[in-house]
């Protein structure tokens, strides 16, 4: 399937997942953000804490290519 969606990665962090969703988006990549957190229960351990960052099968190169040159112009 063309649209089918796939894992690019997967952080603890909602901030660092928006953060790269930005960052792809502005790249024209659509970004989806999964998260199996529970509100109001600040879990961060396992896979309750799990923040996953999705794109299509057909960008996951080009996400992958955004995203590597995104963080090496950080800085880091």
């Amino acid at each position: 399937m063309e649209n089918e969606w796939t894992e690019l990665l997967i952080t603890n962090n909602e901030i660092e997942a928006e953060m790269i969703k930005d960052l792809l988006e502005s790249g024209g990549i659509p970004v989806v953000i999964r998260s199996s957190k529970v509100r109001p229960y600040p879990v961060s351990i396992g896979k309750m804490g799990e923040v996953k960052v999705l794109v299509r099968k057909t960008d996951l190169e080009a996400a992958q290519a955004a995203l590597d040159q995104g963080l090496g112009d950080s800085g880091s």
